[in-house]
Protein backbone atom coordinates (compact mmCIF):
# COMPACT_ATOMS: atom_id res chain seq x y z
CA UNK A 1 0.00 0.00 0.00
CA UNK A 2 1.78 3.18 -1.18
CA UNK A 3 2.18 5.73 0.99
CA UNK A 4 4.34 8.17 -0.65
CA UNK A 5 6.42 9.49 2.09
CA UNK A 6 10.18 9.07 2.33
CA UNK A 7 11.69 6.14 3.57
CA UNK A 8 14.51 7.33 5.77
CA UNK A 9 13.28 4.94 8.66
CA UNK A 10 12.64 1.12 8.90
CA UNK A 11 10.34 -1.32 7.26
CA UNK A 12 7.91 -2.22 9.66
CA UNK A 13 7.15 -6.50 10.04
CA UNK A 14 4.91 -8.27 11.41
CA UNK A 15 5.30 -11.84 12.37
CA UNK A 16 2.59 -14.92 11.73
CA UNK A 17 3.66 -18.09 13.28
CA UNK A 18 6.75 -18.70 15.10
CA UNK A 19 4.94 -18.90 18.66
CA UNK A 20 6.76 -21.20 21.66
CA UNK A 21 7.78 -24.39 20.45
CA UNK A 22 8.78 -23.00 16.81
CA UNK A 23 11.81 -22.93 15.19
CA UNK A 24 11.41 -21.25 11.77
CA UNK A 25 9.58 -18.09 13.04
CA UNK A 26 12.52 -17.18 15.20
CA UNK A 27 15.04 -17.05 12.01
CA UNK A 28 12.52 -15.39 9.95
CA UNK A 29 12.46 -12.42 12.79
CA UNK A 30 16.11 -12.59 13.37
CA UNK A 31 16.99 -12.75 9.40
CA UNK A 32 14.69 -9.78 8.77
CA UNK A 33 16.52 -7.25 11.34
CA UNK A 34 19.37 -8.35 10.60
CA UNK A 35 21.15 -5.48 8.61
CA UNK A 36 18.88 -3.16 10.94
CA UNK A 37 16.52 -2.33 7.69
CA UNK A 38 13.43 -3.54 9.78
CA UNK A 39 11.85 -3.72 12.72
CA UNK A 40 9.18 -6.31 14.26
CA UNK A 41 6.63 -4.51 15.45
CA UNK A 42 3.25 -6.96 15.54
CA UNK A 43 2.27 -10.47 14.92
CA UNK A 44 -0.32 -13.27 15.29
CA UNK A 45 2.19 -15.50 17.15
CA UNK A 46 -0.10 -18.59 17.14
CA UNK A 47 -3.41 -19.83 16.35
CA UNK A 48 -3.85 -20.03 19.88
CA UNK A 49 -4.56 -16.57 20.81
CA UNK A 50 -3.35 -17.62 24.41
CA UNK A 51 -0.83 -18.49 23.23
CA UNK A 52 -0.14 -16.09 20.27
CA UNK A 53 -0.03 -13.00 23.48
CA UNK A 54 2.54 -14.98 25.89
CA UNK A 55 4.56 -15.52 22.82
CA UNK A 56 5.13 -11.33 22.26
CA UNK A 57 7.52 -10.83 24.88
CA UNK A 58 9.94 -13.17 23.18
CA UNK A 59 10.06 -10.98 20.05
CA UNK A 60 9.32 -7.26 22.23
CA UNK A 61 6.10 -7.06 20.47
CA UNK A 62 3.90 -5.00 22.48
CA UNK A 63 0.77 -6.77 23.61
CA UNK A 64 -0.97 -4.27 21.81
CA UNK A 65 -0.22 -5.94 18.90
CA UNK A 66 -0.12 -9.61 19.57
CA UNK A 67 -3.06 -10.34 17.74
CA UNK A 68 -5.24 -13.53 18.50
CA UNK A 69 -5.75 -14.25 14.68
CA UNK A 70 -4.83 -12.84 11.60
CA UNK A 71 -8.35 -11.52 10.70
CA UNK A 72 -7.68 -9.42 14.15
CA UNK A 73 -4.21 -8.53 12.91
CA UNK A 74 -5.45 -6.93 9.28
CA UNK A 75 -8.33 -5.33 10.88
CA UNK A 76 -6.35 -4.06 13.58
CA UNK A 77 -3.50 -2.69 11.19
CA UNK A 78 -6.04 -1.61 8.47
CA UNK A 79 -7.56 0.82 10.87
CA UNK A 80 -3.96 2.31 12.40
CA UNK A 81 -2.45 5.64 9.97
CA UNK A 82 -0.65 4.85 6.97
CA UNK A 83 2.45 5.63 8.26
CA UNK A 84 2.00 3.01 12.06
CA UNK A 85 0.66 -0.16 9.77
CA UNK A 86 3.50 -2.86 8.87
CA UNK A 87 4.70 -2.70 5.94
CA UNK A 88 5.11 -6.34 5.18
CA UNK A 89 4.19 -9.82 7.02
CA UNK A 90 6.35 -12.63 7.15
CA UNK A 91 4.36 -15.95 6.88
CA UNK A 92 5.88 -19.05 9.24
CA UNK A 93 3.43 -21.51 9.50
CA UNK A 94 2.89 -25.16 8.48
CA UNK A 95 2.31 -25.43 4.68
CA UNK A 96 -1.34 -26.24 4.65
CA UNK A 97 -1.98 -22.47 6.19
CA UNK A 98 0.08 -20.37 3.89
CA UNK A 99 -2.17 -20.01 1.45
CA UNK A 100 -5.04 -18.42 3.64
CA UNK A 101 -2.68 -15.85 5.56
CA UNK A 102 -0.60 -14.82 2.57
CA UNK A 103 -3.95 -14.12 0.54
CA UNK A 104 -5.57 -12.29 3.59
CA UNK A 105 -2.70 -9.74 3.63
CA UNK A 106 -2.32 -9.45 0.00
CA UNK A 107 -5.56 -8.51 -0.77
CA UNK A 108 -5.16 -6.34 2.46
CA UNK A 109 -2.71 -4.54 0.62
CA UNK A 110 0.32 -6.10 2.68
CA UNK A 111 3.75 -6.88 1.28
CA UNK A 112 4.41 -10.67 1.84
CA UNK A 113 7.53 -12.88 2.93
CA UNK A 114 5.97 -16.55 2.70
CA UNK A 115 7.85 -19.57 4.07
CA UNK A 116 8.29 -22.73 1.70
CA UNK A 117 6.84 -24.23 -0.02
CA UNK A 118 4.18 -21.25 -1.05
CA UNK A 119 0.59 -23.24 -0.35
CA UNK A 120 -0.80 -26.38 0.33
CA UNK A 121 -0.95 -27.47 -2.87
CA UNK A 122 -0.80 -26.25 -6.88
CA UNK A 123 -3.96 -24.78 -7.59
CA UNK A 124 -3.42 -22.63 -4.27
CA UNK A 125 -0.47 -21.30 -5.88
CA UNK A 126 -1.84 -20.54 -8.45
CA UNK A 127 -4.41 -18.98 -7.31
CA UNK A 128 -2.00 -16.88 -4.89
CA UNK A 129 0.12 -15.73 -8.29
CA UNK A 130 -3.10 -13.83 -9.44
CA UNK A 131 -3.86 -12.39 -6.50
CA UNK A 132 -0.29 -10.65 -6.23
CA UNK A 133 -0.85 -9.89 -9.76
CA UNK A 134 -4.12 -8.23 -9.01
CA UNK A 135 -2.72 -6.27 -5.88
CA UNK A 136 0.67 -5.13 -6.78
CA UNK A 137 2.36 -6.34 -3.29
CA UNK A 138 5.68 -7.49 -2.95
CA UNK A 139 6.00 -10.81 -2.42
CA UNK A 140 9.05 -13.21 -1.61
CA UNK A 141 9.18 -16.55 -1.25
CA UNK A 142 12.25 -17.68 1.91
CA UNK A 143 14.01 -20.23 -0.59
CA UNK A 144 16.92 -19.03 1.91
CA UNK A 145 19.66 -20.67 0.34
CA UNK A 146 19.62 -18.41 -2.80
CA UNK A 147 20.94 -15.92 -0.45
CA UNK A 148 24.28 -17.54 0.11
CA UNK A 149 27.03 -15.13 -1.63
CA UNK A 150 28.48 -17.93 -3.83
CA UNK A 151 25.73 -19.45 -4.73
CA UNK A 152 25.29 -15.74 -6.09
CA UNK A 153 28.33 -15.91 -7.53
CA UNK A 154 27.47 -19.49 -9.29
CA UNK A 155 24.65 -17.79 -10.95
CA UNK A 156 26.07 -14.75 -12.21
CA UNK A 157 28.91 -16.90 -13.85
CA UNK A 158 26.38 -19.56 -15.07
CA UNK A 159 24.12 -16.30 -16.70
CA UNK A 160 27.74 -14.83 -18.22
CA UNK A 161 28.77 -17.81 -19.80
CA UNK A 162 31.79 -18.69 -17.90
CA UNK A 163 30.59 -22.32 -17.91
CA UNK A 164 29.30 -22.21 -21.73
CA UNK A 165 26.32 -24.69 -22.08
CA UNK A 166 24.58 -26.28 -18.93
CA UNK A 167 24.33 -30.36 -19.77
CA UNK A 168 23.44 -31.02 -16.35
CA UNK A 169 22.28 -30.43 -12.67
CA UNK A 170 22.96 -32.27 -9.63
CA UNK A 171 21.28 -31.33 -6.63
CA UNK A 172 21.02 -33.16 -3.28
CA UNK A 173 19.48 -32.37 0.37
CA UNK A 174 20.06 -35.54 2.32
CA UNK A 175 19.17 -35.39 6.10
CA UNK A 176 19.17 -38.30 9.00
CA UNK A 177 16.65 -36.82 11.88
CA UNK A 178 13.81 -38.55 10.36
CA UNK A 179 15.77 -42.07 10.28
CA UNK A 180 13.08 -43.55 13.10
CA UNK A 181 9.56 -42.31 13.32
CA UNK A 182 9.82 -39.50 15.56
CA UNK A 183 6.49 -38.30 14.63
CA UNK A 184 5.15 -41.01 17.06
CA UNK A 185 6.75 -39.01 19.90
CA UNK A 186 4.75 -35.77 19.71
CA UNK A 187 7.61 -33.78 18.49
CA UNK A 188 6.50 -30.93 16.90
CA UNK A 189 8.58 -30.44 13.88
CA UNK A 190 8.22 -34.27 12.74
CA UNK A 191 4.73 -34.16 13.90
CA UNK A 192 3.51 -31.98 10.93
CA UNK A 193 6.25 -32.78 8.44
CA UNK A 194 4.78 -36.21 7.81
CA UNK A 195 0.99 -35.74 8.49
CA UNK A 196 -0.52 -35.09 4.55
CA UNK A 197 -3.53 -33.15 5.92
CA UNK A 198 -1.13 -30.27 7.25
CA UNK A 199 2.29 -30.71 4.85
CA UNK A 200 0.80 -32.00 1.52
CA UNK A 201 1.06 -34.48 -0.91
CA UNK A 202 5.14 -35.10 -0.33
CA UNK A 203 6.99 -35.26 2.88
CA UNK A 204 10.41 -34.81 2.34
CA UNK A 205 10.29 -33.87 -1.33
CA UNK A 206 7.62 -31.00 -0.67
CA UNK A 207 10.48 -30.33 2.80
CA UNK A 208 13.55 -30.38 1.67
CA UNK A 209 13.14 -31.83 -2.18
CA UNK A 210 12.18 -28.46 -3.04
CA UNK A 211 14.81 -26.56 -1.70
CA UNK A 212 17.21 -28.70 -3.92
CA UNK A 213 15.20 -28.40 -7.13
CA UNK A 214 15.22 -24.44 -6.52
CA UNK A 215 19.24 -24.02 -6.14
CA UNK A 216 19.46 -25.90 -9.81
CA UNK A 217 16.89 -23.69 -10.95
CA UNK A 218 18.06 -20.35 -9.76
CA UNK A 219 21.86 -20.65 -10.63
CA UNK A 220 21.38 -22.29 -14.12
CA UNK A 221 18.03 -20.60 -14.66
CA UNK A 222 17.66 -23.42 -17.19
CA UNK A 223 13.56 -24.34 -17.93
CA UNK A 224 12.31 -27.75 -16.80
CA UNK A 225 10.21 -29.66 -19.85
CA UNK A 226 9.73 -33.30 -18.26
CA UNK A 227 10.24 -35.03 -15.00
CA UNK A 228 10.62 -38.95 -13.49
CA UNK A 229 10.24 -39.69 -9.92
CA UNK A 230 10.78 -42.35 -7.50
CA UNK A 231 9.23 -41.53 -3.90
CA UNK A 232 9.28 -43.86 -0.93
CA UNK A 233 8.86 -44.34 2.57
CA UNK A 234 11.20 -46.58 4.21
CA UNK A 235 10.28 -45.68 8.00
CA UNK A 236 7.32 -48.23 8.70
CA UNK A 237 3.84 -46.75 9.13
CA UNK A 238 4.66 -43.14 7.70
CA UNK A 239 2.30 -42.29 4.66
CA UNK A 240 4.73 -39.64 3.01
CA UNK A 241 7.99 -40.11 1.47
CA UNK A 242 11.33 -39.85 3.44
CA UNK A 243 13.24 -40.34 0.42
CA UNK A 244 12.87 -39.38 -3.18
CA UNK A 245 14.92 -38.90 -6.40
CA UNK A 246 13.82 -37.10 -9.66
CA UNK A 247 15.45 -37.14 -13.37
CA UNK A 248 15.12 -33.55 -15.21
CA UNK A 249 14.35 -33.02 -18.42
CA UNK A 250 14.95 -28.87 -19.43
CA UNK A 251 14.34 -27.37 -22.43
CA UNK A 252 17.87 -27.00 -23.40
CA UNK A 253 18.75 -30.89 -24.10
CA UNK A 254 20.07 -31.36 -20.54
CA UNK A 255 19.48 -33.39 -17.50
CA UNK A 256 19.22 -32.65 -14.31
CA UNK A 257 18.72 -34.60 -11.03
CA UNK A 258 17.26 -33.65 -7.25
CA UNK A 259 17.91 -36.26 -4.37
CA UNK A 260 16.20 -36.00 -0.80
CA UNK A 261 17.04 -38.08 2.01
CA UNK A 262 15.57 -37.66 5.39
CA UNK A 263 16.48 -40.94 6.72
CA UNK A 264 20.49 -41.12 6.37
CA UNK A 265 22.03 -41.82 8.86
CA UNK A 266 24.14 -38.91 9.99
CA UNK A 267 23.52 -36.55 7.96
CA UNK A 268 22.49 -33.35 9.10
CA UNK A 269 21.63 -30.37 6.78
CA UNK A 270 24.19 -31.36 3.58
CA UNK A 271 22.37 -29.79 0.77
CA UNK A 272 24.62 -29.30 -2.25
CA UNK A 273 24.82 -28.76 -6.13
CA UNK A 274 26.98 -29.34 -9.33
CA UNK A 275 26.98 -27.61 -12.20
CA UNK A 276 28.52 -29.69 -15.38
CA UNK A 277 29.19 -27.19 -18.36
CA UNK A 278 31.32 -27.24 -21.61
CA UNK A 279 33.76 -25.28 -20.38
CA UNK A 280 33.67 -26.20 -16.95
CA UNK A 281 32.00 -27.41 -13.42
CA UNK A 282 30.85 -25.73 -10.21
CA UNK A 283 30.59 -27.39 -6.99
CA UNK A 284 29.10 -25.87 -3.75
CA UNK A 285 28.06 -27.36 -0.09
CA UNK A 286 25.74 -25.48 2.55
CA UNK A 287 27.42 -27.48 5.26
CA UNK A 288 30.77 -25.59 4.19
CA UNK A 289 28.94 -22.40 2.15
CA UNK A 290 32.26 -19.91 2.57
CA UNK A 291 33.86 -22.23 -0.22
CA UNK A 292 33.18 -23.13 -4.26
CA UNK A 293 35.01 -25.50 -6.27
CA UNK A 294 35.18 -24.58 -10.31
CA UNK A 295 36.93 -27.20 -12.04
CA UNK A 296 38.24 -26.87 -16.00
CA UNK A 297 39.96 -30.16 -17.52
CA UNK A 298 43.66 -29.61 -17.65
CA UNK A 299 43.77 -26.52 -15.24
CA UNK A 300 44.29 -26.72 -11.24
CA UNK A 301 41.20 -26.42 -9.53
CA UNK A 302 40.10 -23.29 -7.89
CA UNK A 303 38.63 -22.71 -5.22
CA UNK A 304 36.45 -19.25 -4.67
CA UNK A 305 35.64 -18.33 -1.22
CA UNK A 306 33.28 -15.94 -0.25
CA UNK A 307 34.47 -12.24 0.27
CA UNK A 308 37.37 -13.87 -1.92
CA UNK A 309 38.52 -10.86 -3.60
CA UNK A 310 38.13 -9.10 -6.88
CA UNK A 311 37.22 -12.08 -8.64
CA UNK A 312 34.31 -12.27 -6.58
CA UNK A 313 31.11 -10.44 -8.56
CA UNK A 314 29.21 -7.34 -7.55
CA UNK A 315 26.35 -9.52 -6.55
CA UNK A 316 28.35 -11.89 -4.12
CA UNK A 317 30.46 -9.54 -3.08
CA UNK A 318 27.03 -7.22 -1.58
CA UNK A 319 25.84 -9.99 -0.09
CA UNK A 320 28.48 -10.35 2.43
CA UNK A 321 28.96 -8.67 5.59
CA UNK A 322 32.45 -9.63 7.21
CA UNK A 323 36.05 -10.09 6.28
CA UNK A 324 37.72 -13.64 4.43
CA UNK A 325 37.99 -15.79 6.73
CA UNK A 326 35.15 -15.29 9.24
CA UNK A 327 31.98 -17.89 8.81
CA UNK A 328 28.56 -16.37 7.31
CA UNK A 329 26.37 -18.97 6.56
CA UNK A 330 22.27 -19.62 7.45
CA UNK A 331 21.29 -16.69 9.27
CA UNK A 332 22.75 -13.73 6.90
CA UNK A 333 21.67 -15.99 3.37
CA UNK A 334 18.06 -15.80 4.77
CA UNK A 335 18.65 -12.11 5.44
CA UNK A 336 20.12 -11.38 2.08
CA UNK A 337 17.13 -12.63 0.56
CA UNK A 338 14.76 -10.22 3.12
CA UNK A 339 17.07 -7.20 1.58
CA UNK A 340 16.91 -7.80 -1.91
CA UNK A 341 13.02 -7.69 -1.31
CA UNK A 342 13.22 -5.21 0.71
CA UNK A 343 14.93 -2.71 -2.36
CA UNK A 344 11.42 -3.47 -4.09
CA UNK A 345 9.10 -2.42 -1.06
CA UNK A 346 10.76 0.55 -0.33
CA UNK A 347 9.81 1.35 -4.24
CA UNK A 348 6.16 0.75 -3.74
CA UNK A 349 5.62 2.47 -0.76
CA UNK A 350 7.22 5.60 -2.48
CA UNK A 351 4.72 4.67 -5.48
CA UNK A 352 7.98 4.08 -7.78
CA UNK A 353 7.87 1.01 -10.23
CA UNK A 354 9.36 -2.46 -9.55
CA UNK A 355 9.61 -5.63 -11.83
CA UNK A 356 8.69 -8.44 -9.48
CA UNK A 357 9.12 -11.16 -11.54
CA UNK A 358 12.57 -10.68 -12.54
CA UNK A 359 14.24 -10.70 -8.94
CA UNK A 360 17.00 -11.51 -6.93
CA UNK A 361 14.68 -13.35 -4.16
CA UNK A 362 13.14 -15.93 -4.91
CA UNK A 363 8.99 -14.42 -5.78
CA UNK A 364 5.70 -15.97 -6.16
CA UNK A 365 6.21 -17.24 -9.43
CA UNK A 366 9.28 -19.12 -8.16
CA UNK A 367 6.93 -20.44 -5.32
CA UNK A 368 4.74 -21.86 -8.06
CA UNK A 369 7.59 -23.81 -9.61
CA UNK A 370 8.02 -25.49 -6.41
CA UNK A 371 4.11 -26.59 -5.83
CA UNK A 372 4.41 -27.92 -9.77
CA UNK A 373 7.72 -29.34 -9.13
CA UNK A 374 6.06 -31.52 -6.18
CA UNK A 375 2.69 -32.13 -7.89
CA UNK A 376 4.55 -33.65 -10.81
CA UNK A 377 6.93 -36.09 -8.94
CA UNK A 378 4.14 -36.96 -6.64
CA UNK A 379 2.43 -37.79 -9.81
CA UNK A 380 5.17 -39.55 -11.31
CA UNK A 381 6.01 -41.52 -8.45
CA UNK A 382 2.70 -42.65 -8.53
CA UNK A 383 2.92 -44.28 -11.86
CA UNK A 384 5.72 -46.20 -11.64
CA UNK A 385 8.12 -42.86 -12.12
CA UNK A 386 6.39 -42.18 -15.44
CA UNK A 387 7.62 -39.08 -17.69
CA UNK A 388 5.35 -36.20 -16.42
CA UNK A 389 5.76 -32.57 -17.84
CA UNK A 390 7.07 -29.31 -15.86
CA UNK A 391 6.10 -26.64 -18.16
CA UNK A 392 3.93 -23.93 -16.74
CA UNK A 393 3.18 -20.61 -17.84
CA UNK A 394 5.05 -19.06 -14.68
CA UNK A 395 7.89 -21.11 -14.95
CA UNK A 396 10.22 -19.45 -17.21
CA UNK A 397 12.85 -17.95 -14.62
Amino acid sequence: MPTNEPLNRKLRMGLVGGGQGAFIGRVHATAAILDNRAVLVAGALSSDAAKAKASAPDYDINLARAYGSVKDMIAAELKLPAGERVDFVSVATPNHTHFEIARAFAEAGFNVMCDKPLTFDLAQAEELAKVVAKTGVVFGVTHNYTGYPLVRQARDMVLAGELGEINAVRAFYIQGWLRTKLEASGQKQADWRTDPKRSGAAGCFGDIGTHAYNLGRYITGLVPEQISCSLKAFVEGRVLDDYGTAVIRYTNGGLGTVTASQISHGRENDIWVEIDGTKGALEWHQEEPNKMLHRVNGQPHQIYTRAGGPYLGATAGASTRIPAGHPEAFLEAFANVYTAAYADMIKRAAGQKFDGTNTLYPNVADGVDGMNFITQCVASSKEGGAWKTLKHPLCRR
